[in-house]
């Protein structure tokens, strides 16, 4: 229990702290916000920064801080000292430089920002790469809610019905403006979303002494633990919580509707806290339900979360705390689907003032998330293959972004560090994951090479990744800025 308090306060500390450092190196100004000078009564809306605010946070908050850390902490409690470090150094100031250099490129997209920092032929990659990504997330998101809603009316499988009712509010959200409603609608779900996590939270202080040997590693636990390697694997188990590079493609959404620059350390660094926060009661309630029985780590997550529900909470407060985690897929599938459309308008340039050019895009998308979700649910290994190849993509996301940062932040002459340290370490993390994994290491097609090797090659290459960013980006200074030879 001591680890998990001491957890959540590192969260909340780093916020005024580290957070207010790296607000003072970005330097929000009194200019005009892209909602300001690009309104288009579409994407480009002003809202209040309190509805801006959920809106990140549950475009953020996707299954994974529940599903994830579900799986995550069976790693063991060292859970909970890397999601909070995790998240302070890396994931919060990930989603606060993407949403400020968002904020600063008049509200553009994620692979538009990297051509800025990186060029033109890694654009080229990572856009292609991104819009794979977006795919999954919301074949993943459309899946992952129905089952839980399916799971609720154990009598007569609704399943498919789930699928259609998910997917048509995901086209209707992508569609329209995006105050008639994510606007509108977004802080029912933000209220659901934030009770159904403290009532677990508070179940289990107010319980604290009858289950402080819940939150320790038995010996009955210790026995069923995940025996791969902490790193890399745990970090692409927990991404949501820790660090996740589909945060930076939610970032331009409000950056769009930001009245001024000074909320962006709460609605970027600060929603990402919160998400953290999540995390960690989550995976509190995991590990204490894995103690109580070993055999439920066997089960799949989403197993595992009703049997947390029912142990803990049980009657009405059970179903809403289940449809809390349902809120949290489904207000990240609808805006990962909106922002497929977003970043496609602009890779083509494509105007988005007419719904007939939205539809235009929209119509492709929906045929290819349909054909995933075919496949997805052909087989439960079918799913687990799309689960692993979002979580393994999710992580090349997030270090292409903070390296992007990287490139950025030396352009306007600024602390680059900040984004450099998360980025070589996220780097490695991806590289060496991508040289370990294996069939036969129990996850997706990799190079299944020994892990010290992997650690060994994985380095040279993360190294090799920050020398060619700073290189680039020292050499694309402006003239003013370059150092003069002398003659």
């Amino acid at each position: 229990m001591l680890l998990f308090l001491f957890g959540i306060g590192i969260l909340i500390a780093g916020y005024f702290i580290y957070g207010k450092f790296v607000e003072k190196i970005l330097a929000p100004t009194d200019r005009p916000t892209p909602a300001k000078t690009s309104y288009d009564g579409v994407d480009y809306v002003e809202l209040p920064h309190w509805k801006n605010m959920l809106i990140q946070l549950l475009n953020i908050a996707g299954v994974g801080p529940v599903i994830g850390v579900i799986l995550g902490i069976k790693f063991g409690s060292v859970a909970f000292l890397i999601i909070p470090v995790g998240n302070i150094i890396g994931g919060a100031t990930h989603d606060f430089i993407a949403g400020m250099m968002s904020l600063r490129h008049n509200g553009a997209n994620l692979p538009e920002l990297l051509k800025k920092g990186l060029g033109v032929g890694y654009y080229r990659f990572f856009a292609v790469f991104m819009i794979f990504l977006l795919l999954l997330v919301v074949a993943v998101f459309i899946n992952i809610p129905a089952t839980l809603i399916d799971q609720m009316m154990p009598e007569k499988s609704i399943f498919w019905y789930a699928v259609t009712g998910i997917f048509i509010y995901y086209i209707a959200a992508t569609l329209f403006p995006v105050d008639q409603i994510i606007g509108k609608i977004y802080p029912l779900f933000g209220a659901l979303l934030l009770f159904s996590s403290l009532a677990v939270l508070v179940v289990l202080l107010l319980n604290a002494n009858d289950n402080i040997y819940l939150l320790r590693e038995t010996a009955e636990f210790k026995a069923h633990a995940i025996k791969d390697p902490v790193i890399p694997v745990l970090f692409v188990t927990i991404a949501c919580g820790i660090i996740s590079g589909f945060h930076a493609t939610q970032s331009p959404i409000i950056a769009r509707t930001m009245t001024s620059e000074h909320q962006a350390l709460p609605a970027f660094y600060g929603m990402m806290v919160v998400e953290g926060i999540i995390g960690m009661i989550w995976a509190a309630a995991g590990m204490a339900i894995y103690n109580i029985n070993a055999d439920y780590m066997s089960l799949p997550p989403a197993i595992v979360l009703n049997k947390i529900t029912e142990y803990f909470l049980g009657g009405w407060v059970s179903v809403l705390t289940i449809l809390g985690v349902v809120v949290l897929a489904i207000t990240s599938g609808d805006t990962a689907m909106r922002s497929l459309r977003l970043s496609i308008a602009e890779m083509f340039h494509i105007e988005q003032r007419s719904f007939a050019n939205r539809m235009k895009i929209c119509i492709p998308l929906i045929v290819v998330v349909s054909l995933l979700l075919w496949w997805s649910n052909m087989s439960a290994k079918s799913f687990s293959n799309l689960w692993n190849y979002f979580a393994w993509a999710n992580q090349v996301l997030a270090a292409s972004t903070l390296l992007g940062s990287m490139a950025w932040l030396i352009q306007e002459r600024k602390n680059f560090y900040i984004a450099a340290v998360p980025g070589a370490f996220m780097v490695f993390i991806v590289a060496s994951y991508i040289l370990w994994t294996s069939p036969e290491h129990n996850g997706p097609v990799g190079f299944g090479l020994d892990l010290m090797t992997s650690y060994l090659l994985a380095g040279l290459f993360a190294a090799a990744s920050l020398i060619w960013v700073y290189v680039r980006s020292k050499r694309n200074l402006p003239l003013a800025d370059q150092p003069v030879l002398e003659q």
